[in-house]
């Protein structure tokens, strides 16, 4: 008795596998439901490209000092990090001061001003700290 119980039993889970890998060979794939639709990823990668200014001014995003005298002196523009004398898109970093960034390319002088903080920004700010 306890054989045929075994026997039963295998049968009826080797069956149970069986069901459970073709429902898995067959079923399909789900797409992402946050991924935007093919036609606009090829309209977006075209108009980007052709909106991209090519000639567009450096932006200085941050500039950094230490405080000790002789310290380190870094710049950010457009996400990258610069030190004095190093070089950016082929002007040197020739000059790094509080509010501003001085580039030479040849005889080409170019000042890179930090920009101010809107005003919302600011009060933001203030109002976190007196929180």
């Amino acid at each position: 008795m306890d054989e045929a119980v075994n026997t039963r039993a295998r049968l009826f889970l080797s069956g149970l596998i069986a069901l459970v890998a073709a429902t898995a060979a067959t079923a399909q794939s789900l797409p992402d439901p946050t991924r935007p639709p093919a036609n606009l990823l090829e309209r977006s990668a075209t108009t980007s490209a052709a909106a991209a200014p090519v000639n567009r001014a450096p932006r200085l995003q941050s500039v950094l000092i230490a405080r000790q005298p002789g310290g380190r002196h870094v710049a950010v523009i457009d996400g990258e990090t610069l030190r004095l004398g190093e070089l950016y898109k082929g002007a040197r970093v020739t000059r790094i001061e509080q509010n501003e960034v001085e580039l030479v390319r040849g005889r080409v002088r170019q000042v890179l001003k930090l920009d101010a903080p809107s005003a919302g920004s600011t009060a933001g700010i203030a109002r976190a700290r007196n929180e």
